[in-house]
């Protein structure tokens, strides 16, 4: 009879086993490896967390979120690192990376037993976990299965699964910090494949102001990836001069309009193109052109959709966060424990999705 066994290997599952050192611990991981998401991320070098972290930095943005980050926050989280001996750098855009995912993933080797390449088939209430590799019994069980992206690294419904067994209900999983892909009056994206430069996206009442990369699908790039993670459908608005007026720059009559838009020319031939408009000298533009071009700034265009999940960082949507208690407890189950993506609780590109890995762990460690 172990005390807790906790449903996957990756960071929230693998936080929780370092904060539960004196207790009989068995973490089941399918994977042939643990962390093995970890050791992908941030291109291999894990941003774990920055520097300005709250509740409004993530969807949904709620009171959850917020009393769990009162519990443990970014500071919370570094101190931890620093008694590991791990100093992760701060960087200029406020994110915290290390030098190799491989450092964190050195410390967070469980003590605990754990088991690797073995599927969950089912959770008894009592309880019992049913693998393929034989039955266990647990006083709790924490479900840490993550989302629905990276299905190349084993990512799957289970922990979705369990959950509604228990009568839990799962707010639709959908792909989150992806790309968009486009409908026919944005094909002109596609031909800009590769080309990238620092715009903002604004989606409702975000605005996220980082690089876009047009890509042969449609749209990406952090600041994309952001957005997406608020999008559901109708329009994401692009100002791709950022802090400069179209009108401003287009101070010279004699000179033809590409040559003064500071963006790759590629780009701006491609736009004149989708508004129908061809390059001249500035002082051959009417003034309803000149009104055509100034949308550079606020660009409108409904996506046709994402990349997908196989595209997607994270999943959005999960275990409804209503049903679950300040220290991740099931309501309706005393024992079930959720964490990490598997809840509906995802964060923004910055760092903030390993930040709940950790808050998450930490709020069910205190209960456990």
């Amino acid at each position: 009879m172990y005390d807790v066994i906790i449903l996957g290997g990756g960071a929230s599952g693998l936080f929780l086993a370092d904060f539960l050192t004196s207790k009989k611990c068995l973490i089941i991981e399918h994977n042939r490896k643990l962390g093995a998401k970890i050791e992908i991320s941030g291109g291999g070098k894990c941003n774990i967390t920055n520097r300005f972290v709250s509740h409004n930095n993530y969807h949904p943005s709620s009171e959850f979120v917020k009393n769990a980050l009162k519990k443990a926050d970014n500071k919370t989280l570094l101190d931890w690192l620093e008694k590991k001996n791990l100093k992760p750098r701060l960087l200029k855009n406020n994110k915290y990376f290390f030098n190799s995912s491989k450092e964190l993933l050195k410390v967070l080797k469980p003590e605990c037993e754990y088991l690797l390449n073995t599927e969950v088939i089912d959770v008894i209430e009592g309880f019992e976990v049913i693998t393929d590799k034989g039955s266990f019994k647990s006083k709790n069980v924490v479900v840490a299965l993550g989302g629905k992206s990276f299905k190349k690294l084993g990512a799957s419904q289970k922990g979705y699964e369990i959950a509604e067994k228990f009568s839990h209900k799962i707010n639709t999983p959908k792909p989150a910090l992806v790309g968009f892909t486009v409908q026919k009056e944005q094909f002109w994206f596609k031909r800009l494949s590769g080309v990238g430069f620092l715009s903002e996206v604004e989606i409702g009442n975000k605005k996220f102001r980082d690089n876009i990369l047009f890509s042969h699908k449609g749209i990406t790039g952090p600041a994309v990836l952001n957005a997406s993670l608020y999008w559901e459908k109708g329009n994401v608005i692009i100002d791709f001069l950022p802090g400069r007026k179209v009108e401003s720059l287009l101070k010279n009559p004699h000179r033809q309009i590409i040559s003064q838009i500071p963006l790759p020319k590629n780009f701006v031939k491609e736009f004149l193109q989708s508004i129908g408009i061809r390059d001249k000298k500035v002082k051959d533009l009417s003034k309803p052109e000149i009104e055509k071009i100034k949308i550079l700034n606020r660009y409108p265009f409904a996506p046709a959709g994402t990349f997908g999940f196989e595209k997607a960082e994270v999943s959005k949507g999960g275990v409804d966060v209503n049903e679950i208690d300040e220290y991740m407890q099931s309501k309706k189950v005393k024992g079930l424990y959720f964490i990490g993506e598997v809840l509906d609780v995802t964060g923004e590109l910055g760092g903030y999705n390993f930040q709940w890995a950790f808050t998450s762990a930490f709020c069910a460690s205190i209960n456990l």
